[in-house]
């Protein structure tokens, strides 16, 4: 998996202050991207140990809520893989932390994926340029969805993150 950068201290990509895991690689390749150089899976940075420490480091801040992986998209094929280990492994060390995933992909496409086990808020659709507001809370255009996956999981039914 390579990535872009770790942002600490985030407060624009979940709730509480986060740190932010930006991967590399995406095949939505969305019309306004705020984020076109992730495209690539090959660009940015290789994620190795240092990397992961600096993100443990974060997590071990008491008033740090959690992660959210963005990019690019954790759910390209050069990420899937390491982003599910990765929450798996945050989750087991920092069981009261959030995780977040913003990814081009439906929920309807992800709902069975091993990751979804390890996330708390999904937020799901590819970003609509026509679809833009700047009054939306958590996603960048309104087709897109803030998901509560544990109740979503729960229920059945898609509950919308409040």
């Amino acid at each position: 998996m390579r990535y872009h950068n770790i942002t600490k201290d985030d407060m624009l990509n979940g709730d509480g202050l986060r740190v932010v895991l930006w991967v590399a690689g995406c095949n939505h390749c969305c019309k306004g991207c705020h984020n076109p150089v992730t495209w690539d899976p090959n660009g940015g940075l290789e994620f190795d140990d240092a990397s992961k420490k600096e993100i443990f480091d974060e997590l071990e801040k008491s008033y740090i809520s959690g992660i959210t992986f963005s990019g690019g998209d954790p759910l390209h094929m050069s990420n899937a893989y390491e982003v599910t280990e990765l929450a798996k492994e945050i989750k087991e060390k920092f069981p009261k932390k959030t995780v977040w995933l913003y990814t081009g992909a439906l929920w309807e496409e992800t709902k069975r994926m091993e990751l979804i086990n390890y996330v708390d808020v999904l937020v799901d659709g590819e970003f609509e340029c026509d679809k833009k507001d700047a009054n939306l809370h958590w996603k960048g255009s309104s087709n897109q969805r803030v998901i509560d996956v544990k109740e979503t999981l729960k229920t059945g039914n898609i509950v919308l993150h409040a």
